[in-house]
């Protein structure tokens, strides 16, 4: 805070002022925090949801699963049959792309621990390419050491 008490030159005129009086702004400015924080409700940790009661009604059609193996020397298999090739692979997923979304069967790939990565890999690049959405690995615990 300042005050002006006298004039320095002697003269009998006030000095001018170059000085702004901050103090009411900052008044003003802490009353509008401490209304801003009361008027902010309190934040709860929770998130109300209503939930469905009662038990979800059974699935008219039960899934078909396919499951793709593959063994330590890079063959694949569907449902435990062997294919020749990444192109029987292609022809038998084009096909399960062509039925529609329910009916799709959900895929099981189940690669063994020594199967090369480039082999599962294609595998699963082919079923992302036919769009199929019911795909995932199984006995993936084998790779955790």
């Amino acid at each position: 805070m300042g005050m002006n008490v006298g004039n320095a030159s002697g003269s009998g005129e006030p000095e001018v002022m170059m000085d702004i009086n901050t103090t009411p702004l900052i008044d003003v400015m802490l009353v509008l925090l401490i209304m801003l924080i009361i008027t902010i409700p309190i934040q709860l940790h929770a998130v109300n949801l209503d939930l469905p009661t009662g038990n979800p009604p059974p699935q008219l059609v039960q899934p078909q699963i396919v499951k793709i193996d593959i063994d330590q020397n890079n063959q694949i298999f569907f449902n435990g049959e062997p294919v020749q090739g990444m192109q029987d692979v292609n022809f038998k997923l084009s096909e399960m792309a062509k039925l529609d979304l329910p009916l799709q069967p959900e895929l099981h790939l189940r690669p063994n621990k020594l199967a090369k990565y480039e082999t599962v890999a294609m595998v699963m690049a082919s079923v992302q390419r036919f769009g199929l959405t019911k795909f995932g690995i199984v006995g993936a615990e084998q790779f955790i050491e």
